[in-house]
């Protein structure tokens, strides 16, 4: 067996998010936030493509809400680390902006073009964009928070090692590497033992953290489930403040609605947070 008593088959169907869920509900899912993406653009009228780095694709979006001094929101996109850029996901300044929370909106260069080790370092340059920048769009640096999506979810567990984060929110994240690097998604990763051990969060707890909240919907698929479970529990037991938040009803996508909702509950989590 290859992992966990799965073939290649198997293990590639275990984290087939799309599949999942079918290819034509998953498009839906996108279409929709992209409409709504634009409007927020409208309402909010962030600043958008600033470069926080050399490459291309190393470009953020600030979306200052109306107050001052506010806590920040650095979100990382999803997409396997292959897909995917920031432009859908304006749609979660919904809830945020109007409840006195900035969002910043982080791309990243993505795999094959680059590998894992390159992605997490332009994650980091994008926190130090945000903390050394952050109060010229009235918010605090001392109250940056980073959450983010599926591959957005694991970027964000790595960037929980950084003391300066004042807390992060993983969503539907991947913590360990190994069946990643097993099964078609390394098709475009290229990862090797090694660098799927350096990049795999449950391998890497941080010995100073701050608070992290990790969720995943009770309808995905049930490695995702087992590695959130893993992973706040072991983040738990080595003494840091954490959550293991498990969402009824939802899949890889729907999740995200919990975020965007002025009503949901992962913003009123994120919002006791970043008090």
């Amino acid at each position: 067996m290859l992992y966990r008593g799965m073939e290649r088959e198997a293990l590639d169907a275990a984290y087939n998010n799309t599949a999942a869920v079918g290819m034509e509900r998953r498009d839906q899912y996108v279409a929709d936030w992209t409409a709504r993406s634009g409007a927020v653009n409208l309402a909010w009228s962030p600043t958008r493509d600033i470069s926080y780095g050399p490459q291309p694709r190393q470009r953020l979006d600030v979306f200052p809400c109306d107050g001052l001094n506010s806590p920040t929101l650095l979100y990382i996109h999803g997409g396997y680390w292959q897909m995917s850029d920031k432009e859908a996901f304006g749609f979660i300044g919904e809830g945020l902006l109007p409840a006195g929370i900035n969002l910043v909106l982080v791309e990243y260069t993505l795999a094959p073009d680059i590998h894992m080790d390159g992605i997490v370092e332009q994650i980091r340059a994008s926190i130090n964009w945000t903390i050394e920048n952050i109060a010229n769009y009235g918010g605090q640096p001392n109250r940056v928070f980073i959450g983010g999506h599926s591959a957005g979810g694991h970027l964000t567990a790595m960037a929980m090692s950084d003391p300066r984060v004042a807390g992060g929110l993983s969503i539907s994240g991947l913590f360990d590497l190994e069946p990643i690097r097993l099964n078609y998604l390394n098709d475009k990763l290229h990862l090797d033992v090694a660098e799927s051990a350096r990049n795999s969060p449950l391998q890497h707890l941080p010995a100073v953290a701050n608070p992290l909240i990790v969720t995943v919907g009770s309808n995905e698929l049930p490695e995702l489930i087992r590695q959130s479970k893993d992973y706040s529990k072991a983040w738990q037991q080595a003494g840091h403040e954490g959550q293991y938040l498990p969402l009824a009803g939802h899949d890889h996508f729907s999740i995200l609605e919990e975020l965007a909702s002025p009503s949901g509950l992962l913003l009123s989590e994120l919002k006791r947070m970043v008090v």
